[in-house]
């Protein structure tokens, strides 16, 4: 049941058609996974805490840097050089004193995002590589935990929703065909994560609250220098190799 207190706090969310108590009932019993909390991470959390997701874990390794402050909005001057996912805690926590919030330091590799994820109802993508999507996409398969991807560089993002066994998979639409050359360092604005991580977040809550019209089959490119939107279809490839089988555990 919400509190006197929650009802007050996400009224606005509640009088939504097709919303009401109910819906806000779904988020606070949901539990998110977040893989990474930088500059996709930092507004997928805050958004998510302050939308009345009752549980959320996030998972990240590394430090705060000063160069990450243009777009790591959960990560303040005095944290460079702190654990991000002590900075995050601690922010998270003010902001929403209810949330049940797990963060954790960890390298998220195959053989322990099987555990990391578990008990999961979404996996929201905040990650800045290509290995670590795809260890993610692996987890999301075998789990069957839909998975919420988005990925950011310089003016431009994309973001699609994988529903397993229903939908492509990250490999059907990103398929690994060797060493990917990117930068060492890549650029980027700080408010282009924004935009991505705020779809990624309106696809959590449709997916905990059942709503339709999610991002499934379809990868929305989002391109700051003209400030357009662009949809592709994308489809399941017969032949891949990670959900064709399903991978179930």
């Amino acid at each position: 049941m919400l509190t006197p207190t929650e009802l007050d706090r996400y009224n606005r969310q509640i009088m939504m058609a097709g919303f009401g108590e109910a819906g806000q009932e779904k988020l606070k019993k949901a539990r998110v996974f977040i893989a990474g909390a930088g500059g996709l991470g930092s507004p997928i959390s805050i958004y998510l805490a302050n939308a009345g997701i009752g549980a959320m874990r996030i998972v990240d390794q590394d430090k705060v840097e000063l160069s990450n402050l243009n777009r790591q909005i959960l990560h303040w001057p005095e944290d460079v050089g702190r654990l991000k996912v002590d900075s995050a805690r601690d922010k998270l926590q003010k902001m929403n004193p209810d949330l049940k919030l797990e963060a954790i330091r960890e390298t998220m590799n195959e053989k322990n995002l099987s555990q990391l994820t578990e008990g999961c109802d979404v996996i929201v993508d905040a990650m800045d590589n290509m290995a670590g999507r795809r260890v993610l996409n692996i987890a999301s398969v075998r789990k069957g935990i839909p998975y919420i991807y988005g990925g950011v560089h310089q003016l431009d993002g994309m973001a699609t929703t994988f529903l397993p066994g229903k939908t492509p998979c990250l490999e059907c639409v990103f398929p690994d065909s060797g060493p990917l050359a990117m930068p060492a360092v890549s650029s980027i604005l700080g408010s282009v994560p924004g935009v991505i991580a705020s779809i990624q977040c309106i696809e959590a809550v449709k997916i905990i609250l059942g709503f339709p019209g999610l991002l499934a089959g379809r990868l929305l490119c989002f391109c700051g220098t003209d400030m357009s939107f662009r949809e592709f279809k994308v489809n399941r490839d017969p032949e891949c190799p990670i959900c064709r089988q399903g991978l179930r555990s």
